[in-house]
């Protein structure tokens, strides 16, 4: 198989790495906007080449790695691929990519979402076992071509996923709490400390667990400000929840309800017992 990856990012760059060594794909070209983006993945030996879009489009397999708005704009771009082609997404929402997919190639779609990434971007952020043993959530197959949810499966087993099945809209849901929302918390408390504290203090006084807490506001704005956007009443719901039980936490502090208190944070440890 000849695959193309549209955007060469961390996904799509680390994408290309843990594909080059299966010996089912003949060849992986890219495409990227970003000529920067562009030579770094050729120095990096990501994809043997930077194609054209119309190389792109007489590929077996294209997978579309660039942020949410992106693949809406790819795949009206892509009405006149071949009948056999497989296009797949990778972007963090579901519902607006499915409901945007042109009928002409609906067959040739498959919606998909690796629950994996770290928080930095950009082609020298490819790692190779990135989605080894990440979860990869599949959507609307129902809608697919049967020869596409097939070629899908495959890729993703080769890649040692663990494949789930849900609708797209549930999938949005699930993932601004799950997602989404830690990502907004995790900008939020970066600029809180930033406009409270000196550099100095905060190299000096930050330990493990603010870090931890803030490094996901390392990741891309723009491609974050795309998956706000996308699934905005999803993610409003879930930070309105999150205020909801920061603010009686804040209250039984104010009211030093130490009881309660605790009750609340034993009542968070619970989560641990299901993810580890």
């Amino acid at each position: 198989m000849n695959i193309a990856i549209i955007g060469l990012g961390l996904m799509g760059g680390s994408l290309a790495l843990s594909l080059k060594k299966e010996k089912y794909i003949k060849s992986i070209v890219g495409y990227d906007h970003n000529k920067e983006h562009q030579e770094e993945a050729i120095r990096l030996g990501l994809v043997e080449k930077i194609a054209s879009f119309e190389e792109v489009k007489k590929c077996d397999i294209i997978f579309l790695a660039i942020p949410v708005n992106g693949v809406i704009a790819s795949l009206k771009e892509l009405k006149d691929v071949c009948k056999d082609t497989t296009i797949i997404d990778l972007g963090s929402t579901k519902e607006k990519i499915v409901a945007s997919v042109p009928k002409e190639i609906r067959k040739n779609f498959v919606a998909a979402h690796p629950m994996t990434g770290t928080e930095n971007f950009g082609p020298s952020a490819a790692i190779e076992n990135l989605y080894a043993e990440k979860v990869v959530v599949l959507c609307d197959l129902e809608d697919s071509g049967e020869l596409q949810t097939s070629v899908a499966k495959k890729i993703f087993k080769s890649l040692n996923m663990k494949k789930h099945f849900m609708k797209a809209k549930e999938h949005d849901r699930h993932a601004a709490f799950i997602s989404h929302m830690p990502h907004a918390i995790s900008y939020s408390i970066a600029n809180t400390v930033m406009k409270q504290e000196k550099k100095k203090n905060i190299l000096a006084l930050a330990a493990g667990g603010f870090r931890s807490m803030s490094r996901l506001a390392k990741s891309s704005p723009d491609m974050w400000e795309d998956v706000f956007r996308q699934n905005k009443e999803n993610i409003l719901e879930a930070i309105e929840l999150f205020e909801t039980e920061l603010s009686h936490l804040k209250k039984s502090i104010k009211n030093d309800d130490w009881e309660k208190v605790h009750q609340d944070m034993s009542d968070g440890t619970k989560l641990h017992d299901i993810l580890d």
